[in-house]
């Protein structure tokens, strides 16, 4: 059986040592944040912040922050949904003898688990509060107001109204600021591809207001299941239940789902096609996401119970919180994903990224066998990927031949690197998409929303062995600076503030005219990569990975040495270039604030609650 409740699951983190109690009184404005962060990156146990300034409600973070911690919060469980993902990609594994038999001794429980279970009532419906009253959590200098970052956002198909045809979503709710009527009204931020956006349409199309309900807290299987990118036939609901070993319970009032068990409960409605400025936000690419409209809630009522926790959590350039996340669902769906696609064997949303920036895969590549590989079959397979769930929203998909190195390890990035670069012609293996959709919170395309991607299939045998060392006959036009070798194979430069598109072409020109002529033939530096910090961005794997595939566009950004179009078709010569300078119209990169580092600073001095865990 597993937790009945937030505060069950708290007590039973203490009880193991996996989690701290802070006494000391805590500003929710950027404080709590900033020990958040310092949380995560120690690897440290989960927090409860016990006197959240203003406030009367205790607050929980890093409560997701360790795989250890996850797997304990989920061990009665995690195996089972794990086989049973497997089943599922899998059915003929059910009668591969006894171990497999005796594997699915638990999935009858399961079973009964993923039913939603109808209540009269519920401790969350024991009181009632204010939006205000909550803790208003900012999390960077710049955030517009105060944002719900754990929500477990529940709305039904108008057409199709019921549990059974629900979606239960992580969007982030702003509950203060900007033109938000206080206690009244509260931002709804939805991105590309989720299913609120669908029931949202249709209510559009009936002409009827649309009823969410906002679950905070509960099990903690419940907030993992509002992430998940589950397969077909299979709701949030029902994995809630199985990932907790209990079912989800639910009731209605006024109208309004409850789930019974959460900690909070907000209801609202989105009326129509309204919408309010929302934001900005320090979101998980590590840039804000600006101001823009997006639909709003008219508070109805919000539901707590007596002994109510606030869990929350904090985006940024990643690693933070979201990574472990992301991890656990790879982990508990990695089977299911390439079954979804024939030929395909293994696919990696890079983090260091920011997760949708950068997509790898590995394909299978067998419809010409009996010649030369070439990209084929792994081109068929990158148009499924674009058109599959979220890998929708990648915008550099990087595909790789299977049978070119069955050992390649897809988790292991500059590896999968060093296997496209000694492998790739750019005269033939670039692939774009203009004028098409990204991640909303990308800010590199041409508008919110709107931008371009390309694919970079590589198959074959290597072509090159890739170069360690600068070229010794390097020179680089007035502007452009400090070359350095990021990994084997790739150089990237300093160059001036990027001015405008029109001003840069002619800069872009004289660089590769340049690099055509101080590159060797045999095209050992197959990638360079220009950007506003070479010593920065070359420092390391995370910071090249994060400067490259957050700062470019790749219609606008990418350029190549002996650059041509074929019809309709662009390639290059011996290197490409990807320009990777911040340019005006991207959003900020987040910046902490030193001031409040300093108090937090304090708050880790001997005698405090944290001393010695940060």
């Amino acid at each position: 059986m597993g937790y009945k409740s937030l505060v069950e699951c708290v007590a039973d983190l203490e009880r193991h040592g996996h989690l701290v109690r802070v006494r000391e009184e805590v500003s929710p404005n950027l404080e709590m944040a900033e020990i958040q962060r310092r949380a995560y990156a120690a690897q440290a146990p989960a927090i409860l912040f016990e006197n959240v300034k203003g406030c009367s409600f205790p607050a929980l973070c890093n409560l997701f922050g360790t795989m250890e911690r996850c797997r304990f919060l989920f061990r009665q469980t995690l195996k089972a949904v794990k086989q049973l993902m497997r089943l599922k990609a899998d059915p003929s594994s059910q009668i591969r003898g006894l171990k497999q038999i005796a594997a699915l001794s638990s999935l009858p429980f399961m079973a009964i688990n993923a039913i939603p279970k109808k209540v009269k009532t519920g401790p969350v419906m024991a009181h009632s509060t204010r939006l205000s009253r909550l803790p208003q959590i900012k999390s960077w200098p710049e955030d517009g107001g105060a944002f719900i970052t754990l929500p477990q956002v529940y709305s039904e198909d108008p057409e199709k109204p019921g549990i059974m045809h629900s979606n239960l979503g992580m969007y982030r709710i702003q509950i203060s600021g900007n033109q938000y009527i206080k206690d009244q009204e509260a931002g709804l931020h939805y991105q590309l591809h989720r299913g609120i956006g669908v029931h949202h349409a249709k209510a559009i199309e009936q002409g009827i207001p649309l009823k969410v309900s906002i679950f905070v807290g509960g099990p903690p299987a419940h907030t993992l299941a509002a992430v998940m990118p589950l397969p077909e036939g299979i709701s949030e609901l029902m994995f809630a239940g199985m990932l907790a070993g209990r079912r989800f319970r639910y009731t209605y009032a006024n109208g309004f789902c409850i789930s019974t068990e959460a900690d909070f409960c907000i209801t609202g409605i989105v009326d129509l096609d309204k919408t309010l400025p929302e934001g900005p936000f320090g979101d998980h690419l590590g840039y804000y996401s600006l101001v823009h409209d997006f639909p709003y809630l008219k508070i109805q009522k919000i539901y707590h119970r007596k002994d109510a926790i606030w869990p929350f959590t904090v985006v940024g350039r990643p690693p933070q919180e979201d990574t472990v996340f992301g991890k656990l669902i790879h982990e508990i769906t990695a089977p299911v994903i390439p079954d979804e696609i024939p030929g395909l064997r293994a696919i990696h949303a890079v983090d260091e990224a920011g997760v949708h920036p950068l997509l790898l895969a590995i394909g299978s590549e067998r419809y010409v066998p009996y010649r030369k590989r070439e990209p084929m079959e792994i081109l068929t397979i990158a148009n499924a990927l674009l058109g599959f769930g979220q890998c929708s929203l990648a915008k550099y998909l990087l595909i790789a031949a299977y049978e070119d190195n069955p050992d390649l390890n897809i988790e292991k990035v500059d590896e999968f690197f060093t296997h496209i670069l000694e492998r790739v012609d750019w005269s033939r293996d670039l692939h774009f998409l203009t004028k098409t959709t990204i991640d909303t919170l990308d800010y590199t395309g041409t508008g919110l929303n709107h931008g371009s991607k390309v694919v970079i299939a590589a198959a074959g045998e290597k072509r090159r062995t890739l170069s360690s060392s600068l070229p010794k006959k390097l020179y680089l036009p007035d502007g452009f600076s400090h070359p350095c070798i990021a990994m084997p194979g790739v150089m990237v430069i300093s160059g001036p503030a990027f001015t405008s598109y029109q001003e840069e072409q002619k800069r872009m020109s004289t660089l590769t005219d340049c690099l055509e002529h101080c590159l060797d033939q045999e095209g050992t530096i197959p990638l360079v990569i220009l950007v506003d910090d070479s010593l920065f961005t070359a420092k390391n794997l995370a910071n090249f990975l994060w400067v490259t595939f957050t700062r470019s566009n790749p219609s606008h950004d990418i350029y190549g040495t002996g650059s041509f179009y074929e019809y309709k078709h662009w390639g290059c010569g011996k290197a490409l270039l990807i320009d990777a300078r911040l340019k005006p119209h991207h959003s900020p990169p987040l910046i902490e604030d030193r001031a409040t580092k300093k108090r937090v600073d304090q708050l880790l001095s001997k005698g405090k609650s944290l001393h010695g865990i940060l």
